[in-house]
């Protein structure tokens, strides 16, 4: 189990398929960040040193991008999950459901976070160039700061998700 963000997050079928697409979708975000940055900083293809370390790098699982990951998992389950289970009349499970669901809105959210120049620095910063010490922590912060703004909430440690107020 992970961090409760909220009093009422007991939806735990939900955070079960979060937690099992944690891999698979960190790994499809750092392709999906490294190909958004390809065909809109660089149209033209030219290479500089830049887009040779990005076009380098093989795409793979980093433990870097874990607490961001689970912030939004935790953001999610705060705007749309729900505890009480509804009627599925479609033969599938509560559980494939909120795998589906979950993949398509981390995908779409995705697409609205690589229009944030932050948010694709602090990505490619974490995964492609590798910071080391000081730096690292700062791209790790720019991405828990990047949610607050994004979303109008504030995640602290042990309180969890508070909303801004504005």
């Amino acid at each position: 189990m992970i961090q409760k963000y909220f009093p009422l997050d007991k939806n735990y079928i939900l955070e079960k398929a979060q937690l099992d697409l944690e891999k698979e979708l960190i790994t499809y975000l750092i392709a999906f960040s490294k190909e958004f940055y390809l065909k809109n900083n660089n149209p033209l293809g030219i290479e500089d040193e830049t887009i040779s370390s990005i076009k380098a790098h093989e795409t793979e699982y980093t433990e870097r991008l874990v607490e961001f990951y689970r912030n939004l998992a935790g953001v999610y389950r705060y705007k749309f999950g729900q505890n009480q289970l509804e009627f599925l009349f479609d033969g599938n499970d509560h559980y494939d459901k909120y795998v589906q669901d979950w993949s398509n809105t981390f995908k779409k959210w995705l697409i609205d976070f690589c229009l944030k120049p932050n948010f694709l620095r602090a990505v490619l910063e974490l995964t492609v160039f590798y910071p080391e010490g000081k730096k690292a922590e700062l791209a790790e912060n720019r991405m828990k700061t990047f949610i607050n703004q994004h979303f109008s909430l504030k995640i602290y440690k042990y309180k969890g998700i508070v909303r801004k107020l504005a």
